[in-house]
C-alpha cells in the first residue's frame, strides 16, 4: 500500500515559519493573515511581486516571504 503525500509545506512569513496545509497563491495567504492586499507590499525570496501576480504567484516549499503593511498618517 503506497502512502499519500503530505500537501502540506512551510514557508516563512516576515521571518515566522507558518505550515500551510495546501499549496496557496499570495492571494490566498493574504486571506489566510486577514490582510487586505490593497494596502500590501509582497516579497517572496528578495523579490518584490506584482501585485496583479497575486492570484496566481503559487508559493513553494521554502519560500521566504516578508509582507509590508502601509500605513497611512500624518
Amino acid at each position: 500500500m503506497c502512502c499519500k503525500e503530505d500537501p502540506s509545506m512551510v514557508i516563512l512569513v516576515n521571518g515566522e515559519e507558518k505550515e500551510l496545509d495546501k499549496p496557496l497563491n499570495i492571494r490566498g495567504l493574504l486571506q489566510l493573515l486577514n490582510l487586505q492586499e490593497e494596502r500590501i507590499a509582497v516579497e517572496v525570496n528578495l523579490e518584490i511581486v506584482d501585485r496583479q501576480l497575486f492570484p496566481s504567484f503559487e508559493l513553494k516549499e521554502g519560500d521566504k516571504v516578508e509582507v509590508i503593511s502601509f500605513v497611512g498618517g500624518g
